[in-house]
């Protein structure tokens, strides 16, 4: 796991970016797993910039969300499928059926599942996959107590989850109970993840999942045993980590060459 300290969510998203347009001008029809929630904004933001501005080209760019709610009609604006589409895919050129998510509306929802895990195999897996994470460690929308296993599945929302979500609502109780999420075992089979994470809020998950034992209990940390995790933070996030100065010195000396 590379831990790369910035000053700013600005800076964290331009850095992420990179990685981005370094895949997809390598690898046009590149899959990439797209995650909602204030932290990936300032790569969209980024992105739909260099599309504006520099010609960065996503027309055979598949992508697959990482979640979605239950429960919410088809079109619902707070769907994380269209939450994806108002803050990047529409942004920018991907085709519009080359984007993917769970289906929150299914009636057999294990079906749903299992169909969504044969659409990304099918696909040929994730390149790279955007990742945030919860207060409680929680990443895509496997809580605390999920299988590190795990795959595709519907889970039920922690109360401090919908509490976090509820900003996004006009109060809590609107705030679905139950999503569709990408597993833990789903999530590791991406070839690189990158996890952003920004503000004092998330600096106890952040010690714990870079620091702390591989556990259930904080499903995040099961990025240190993926190949190819890198996780782009803060100061403010990063502020409860006793190895920051460590990480910092790695990066401030890591060859050119290799990219992040």
């Amino acid at each position: 796991m590379e831990v790369i300290i910035l000053p700013s969510s600005k800076e964290i998203g331009a850095l992420a970016a990179d990685a981005i347009e370094a895949l997809v001008r390598n690898k046009s029809n590149a899959v990439i797993g797209l995650a909602t929630g204030s932290s990936p904004l300032p790569i969209y933001n980024e992105l739909a910039r260099r599309h504006d501005e520099e010609g960065l080209n996503f027309t055979q760019v598949r992508g697959f969300a990482l979640d979605e709610y239950v429960g919410l009609p088809v079109g619902h604006y707070e769907s994380y499928r269209e939450v994806i589409r108002r803050e990047f895919t529409n942004r920018v050129d991907v085709a519009p059926e080359n984007v993917h998510g769970p289906d929150g509306a299914s009636e057999d929802i294990v079906a749903a599942c299992r169909q969504y895990e044969d659409a990304i195999v099918a696909a040929g897996g994730i390149d790279l996959q955007i990742l945030g994470v919860g207060t409680n460690g929680h990443i895509g929308f496997n809580e605390p107590g999920s299988s590190l296993a795990s795959r595709t599945r519907i889970k039920t929302l922690a109360e401090q989850t919908r509490q976090d979500n509820a900003r996004f609502f006009d109060n809590i109780d609107q705030v679905p109970h139950h999503v569709v999420t990408q597993g833990l075992g789903t999530i590791m089979d991406a070839r690189h993840l990158v996890l952003v994470a920004t503000g004092a809020g998330k600096a106890d998950a952040v010690r714990d999942f870079v620091e702390g034992p591989v556990s259930a209990s904080c499903p995040a940390s099961i990025l240190q045993f993926h190949p190819r995790a890198t996780v782009i933070i803060d100061e403010a996030a990063a502020s409860k980590l006793s190895g920051a100065a460590t990480y910092r010195h790695a990066y401030d000396n890591k060859p050119v060459w290799q990219g992040l």
